[in-house]
């Protein structure tokens, strides 16, 4: 892998942001924010693979944070994490913040580490779609420029 993932971690509680950075900073370029807001601040000033976002927090839920980056973020993945078990918080993920993963506080390294490389793993994929969406389009677009150049000659 050329370039590290570009991952935000996103939780209210201090001690956590830290154990994440420390754990996964050799792996990935590791973003971290103290809220939401935070978080969307980053989202603006960096380019974003990976999302992964607590779901209890004071001033906006993860769901809530994950809904409302959507409009401006849409590519990059989204992971939630929770140290309860809120099956509600879970349907309102997948249908409203639409995430890849769910996982459950405390998180397992192993599991996590493969968790986001599988996640930038289907960003890539999707990134080298559209970009070859595009090529077509363009490609379709000359071809058409040229058979209407044939058909006026």
């Amino acid at each position: 892998m050329s370039e590290k993932i570009a991952v935000l971690y996103v939780d209210d509680e201090i001690n956590n942001l830290n154990s994440f950075k420390a754990v996964f900073r050799r792996d990935f370029n590791v973003y971290t924010a103290i809220s939401g807001e935070e978080g969307q601040k980053l989202l603006r000033e960096n380019k974003i693979q990976v999302i992964i976002t607590d779901q209890r927090m004071p001033e906006m839920t993860g769901v809530e944070f994950l809904e409302s980056i959507i409009p401006e973020f849409p590519e990059p993945m989204r992971i939630l994490l929770t140290g309860y078990t809120d099956i509600q918080a879970v349907i309102d993920a997948i249908n409203k913040g639409q995430i890849y993963y769910y996982l459950n506080k405390p998180w397992d390294e192993q599991q996590l580490s493969v968790v986001i490389k599988n996640a930038h793993e289907i960003y890539r994929l999707r990134s080298e779609n559209q970009r070859l969406l595009d090529e077509l389009e363009r490609t379709n677009r000359q071809l058409e420029f040229l058979i209407r150049q044939k058909l006026l000659s």
